[in-house]
């Protein structure tokens, strides 16, 4: 394994990071993973030298967060755990969601109880909440890391702007600053580059995309993806425009490269995200140990220059995806 300081906030991670959004009850989704076959992949990452985990409240509605502290029981201190709030926990409590200072505060009490610990090293906004002044989000959040209840704090998918919003507030009123962005970014959506990714890089921002792979899309060629389980249950797949912009020829040449070095497309897909020197460690999510032992032999994987180009080229600009 390797390790690389998140951001600037000298905190030493994994270069990659076990999304944990595949456990907790298939009632959630059906391709998700049992307390048992979850607490299993844990161990697997941990032996494999992860020591960076990243969940959410909502994932399974808290069944996930469980999950992983059950999993982490003994040896919390050794690992770096990452989860999230926004999105409403409970139809019936409209302040089960959202950036109020109550929601912030009762989902962060909720997720630190399932978690079964007493300080989260990165709690992180899920989505931006048009809803709420982003300096109240803020000193809610501050008074988490005064209180010790949180050690860092992030972002998830927003606008540029938003994001440059949140740290300048921060600044101006003395409060504690995002230290990381978990944007959306892979082979077929790179949409991110154009703004967030180099104001991330001035900004010292510890990054951490999720859906490194295209939710499964650059894992096989493209007629197989809906073959999966994954595949057919997942609408969020077809929501994101990975066929668009070139997005085809873009699996073709990773099938194609995938096969001339005899390695899986998961792989080449995850080395083209990890040779982008602005990204920290992607959120790797996983229902097997092999696809998670597989991922961590991509950091064994050198792409060349030449490789990288023949891989972006055939991309074309698409719509913005996954602020919402």
């Amino acid at each position: 394994m390797e390790y690389t300081t998140l951001g600037d906030t000298g905190m030493e991670v994994s270069r990659l990071c076990l999304g944990c959004m595949s456990f907790g009850s298939d009632d959630w989704r059906d391709w998700v993973l049992g307390e048992e076959a979850g607490i299993e992949l844990v161990d697997r990452a941990i032996e494999l030298g992860i020591n960076f985990f990243d969940t959410a409240n909502m994932y399974s509605k808290g069944e996930s967060e469980r999950i992983l502290g059950k999993a982490l029981e003994g040896r919390r201190e050794e690992q770096v755990v990452a989860t999230k709030c926004y999105f409403q926990m409970d139809e019936d409590d409209p302040n089960s969601g959202g950036l109020s200072r109550k929601a912030v505060e009762q989902e962060l009490s909720n997720s630190l109880d399932r978690l079964g610990m007493d300080t989260i090293d990165l709690y992180q906004i899920h989505r931006w909440d048009y809803d709420t002044p982003i300096e109240t989000t803020l000193r809610a959040l501050d008074d988490a890391v005064r209180r010790g209840q949180v050690r860092y704090i992030g972002g998830s998918s927003m606008w540029a702007h938003q994001f440059a919003d949140a740290l300048h507030t921060s600044d101006r009123l003395g409060l504690d600053r995002f230290v990381t962005m978990q944007n959306h970014y892979n082979l077929v959506y790179r949409e991110e580059e154009r703004e967030m990714l180099p104001f991330c890089e001035r900004e010292g921002i510890g990054v951490m995309p999720w859906s490194p792979m295209a939710r499964g899309y650059l894992t096989r060629p493209a007629e197989d993806v809906d073959a999966t389980a994954r595949g057919e249950a997942e609408e969020n797949l077809y929501e994101h425009p990975y066929r668009e912009g070139g997005g085809r020829e873009i699996n073709e040449r990773v099938q194609q490269l995938a096969e001339e070095r005899g390695v899986k497309m998961a792989q080449i897909a995850l080395s083209w995200v990890l040779h982008k020197d602005v990204v920290d460690a992607p959120i790797v999510g996983t229902t097997s140990v092999e696809h998670l032992e597989d991922a961590v032999e991509a950091l064994e994987i050198d792409l060349s220059d030449s490789d990288i180009e023949y891989l972006e080229e055939p991309y074309e600009p698409v719509p913005v995806s996954g602020h919402d």
